[in-house]
């Protein structure tokens, strides 16, 4: 593709992939609380737990298919594969041309790794890519394997981080443009509240402390309630619109009690569904966004055509956001929780 005007874009499908669910209760006995005190707190009442042949580019090629398969787009029409995601197990190769030589396709692919806010910060990439003219059709993914860099008698990170894979199929429109601009930033000053300690590579490490994810909830908490609104606010407004105009709002999957509060401070009416994946799902990291907007969108909450604002924030302290026009072809909601296609 060439050519000098800018071209709109729009989110053609969404998709998601699952592993099988663990109730909040497992969890709870191996850390020697109760179920009621992990969901007071988070808000997560169960996880999804990929299993050994569940990876994360497995996941993705699962999410990936079936987003793929509901747009009945065949994997060639695919110009560029992104996929978000900080747990590949191997620093080389990245999982996107991997994922991309699942798919049987020579494309454009690489990894984005800005954790929570991976997502909404690779979906405006394909917007670019559209608007520039190098893509028309741009595959853009959100995989973990959070459990594997879980500390599992960790309070503060074993109840609430989650496993699974969330696809967007973005291409061209010659209608309005069905992705707004991006809002997006960072304060690297913070970023010792979310980080995984020890590093794992460059520095001498204890045998008895291997890599994990270590987290300040109160941190991370105050630098969300005192930026985030304000990063939402100006979706709104970049995009020319109103809380009218919106049906759904679609965080970050960070914390049950922490999304409720953001919504407070947003007054977000009652007329616009919050999704809620965190409770079911727990937190998957990149792939939060698509699967919670999926499951809106398959549980009837969020309709085809009505806007939804979508912010990405957390590690970095990193955030990305934007406002999207509900796909019409959303991939079915998948009844077999294990295996990937």
């Amino acid at each position: 593709m060439n050519g000098n005007a800018a071209r709109a874009s729009r989110v053609l499908t969404v998709g998601s992939y699952r592993p099988e669910m663990l109730d909040s209760a497992e969890a709870a006995a191996k850390l020697g609380v109760t179920r009621d005190w992990i969901v007071s707190r988070t808000g997560v009442e169960s996880l999804c737990v990929a299993g050994p042949e569940e990876s994360v580019v497995a996941m993705a090629v699962a999410a990936a298919r079936r987003t793929l398969s509901a747009a009945r787009m065949p994997a060639h029409a695919v110009d560029a594969v992104l996929v978000a995601t900080i747990t590949n197990p191997q620093p080389c190769p990245a999982v996107a041309p991997q994922l991309a030589a699942a798919l049987e396709i020579d494309a454009a692919a690489f990894d984005i790794n800005i954790a929570c806010a991976g997502f909404c910060s690779a979906l405006q990439m394909a917007r670019s890519l559209i608007a520039a003219g190098d893509c028309k059709t741009v595959l853009v993914i959100g995989a973990e394997r959070m459990r594997d860099i879980v500390d599992t008698t960790d309070l503060a990170t074993a109840p609430l981080f989650s496993d699974g894979a969330g696809a967007m199929l973005v291409t061209t429109t010659t209608g309005p443009s069905g992705i707004g601009p991006v809002v997006w930033g960072s304060e690297g000053g913070r970023a010792s509240a979310l980080q995984v300690q020890p590093p794992v590579f460059g520095s001498p490490q204890p045998e008895s402390a291997s890599p994990a994810l270590r987290l300040d909830g109160g941190a991370v908490a105050r630098w969300a309630f005192t930026t985030i609104p304000n990063v939402v606010r100006e979706i709104l407004t970049r995009t020319g619109l109103e809380w009218d105009d919106v049906a759904a709002f679609v965080p970050h999957q960070a914390n049950w009690n922490m999304i409720r509060r953001i919504a407070r401070l947003l007054e977000i009416p009652e007329k616009v569904v919050i999704a809620d994946d965190i409770q079911e799902a727990g937190n998957t990291s990149s792939a939060s966004i698509p699967l919670a907007l999926h499951r809106l969108i398959g549980t009837g909450r969020a309709r085809p055509g009505q806007w939804a604002v979508l912010i990405g924030f957390g590690a970095g302290l990193a955030y990305a956001g934007q406002a999207i026009l509900i796909p019409e072809k959303p991939a079915p909601t998948s009844t077999s929780p294990t295996g990937p296609d």
